[in-house]
């Protein structure tokens, strides 16, 4: 009995212990809340229907995807264009929330940032499968998770 009453005890200490640890998921950085009713900084790389610039007008799925979730946030925002590799290394050092260009799910900047989940599929001229994701700030998991929520969602809406 008094080894039950010591199970029950630790149970009760472990469940206080969590419930002080704060949110989860969260934004090391606060990207996302300091993304709602703010500034959403969005790196685009251009590439074919997915990311069109012209000038400082950003277009194509992912720009409008981008715009949508933006405005779900009560967000604005500033258009960073460049290459992939510039907005990697941007979004590493916590100068952009967000990369988009068409990026699939083998991109060689993960390493630079979190990827979403998957929320479409293409194929090339050549039939090679790829599938779609943005780049966020690595570890800043409410942000992602709430890009995530919303690219699911207009994935089901089609």
């Amino acid at each position: 009995m008094r080894r039950l009453g010591s199970k029950v005890a630790l149970v009760l200490a472990s469940a206080l212990a969590l419930a002080g640890c704060g949110t989860y998921p969260a934004d090391p950085a606060g990207t996302l809340e300091r993304v709602v009713d703010g500034t959403l900084r969005v790196g685009a790389s251009e590439n074919g229907e997915w990311v069109e610039i012209s000038g400082e007008d950003v277009q194509g799925t992912d720009a409008d995807l981008v715009r949508d979730f933006a405005a779900r946030l009560g967000a604005d925002i500033d258009w960073v264009p460049g290459t992939e590799h510039v907005l990697a290394e941007e979004l590493k050092h916590g100068q952009l929330d967000l990369v988009i260009g068409g990026l699939d799910d083998k991109t060689p900047w993960a390493q630079h940032g979190g990827l979403t989940r998957v929320y479409a599929e293409s194929r090339d001229s050549r039939d090679s499968l790829h599938k779609h994701v943005m780049l966020v700030p690595l570890g800043e998991n409410a942000f992602l998770l709430e890009l995530d929520k919303f690219l699911m969602e207009a994935k089901e809406q089609g």
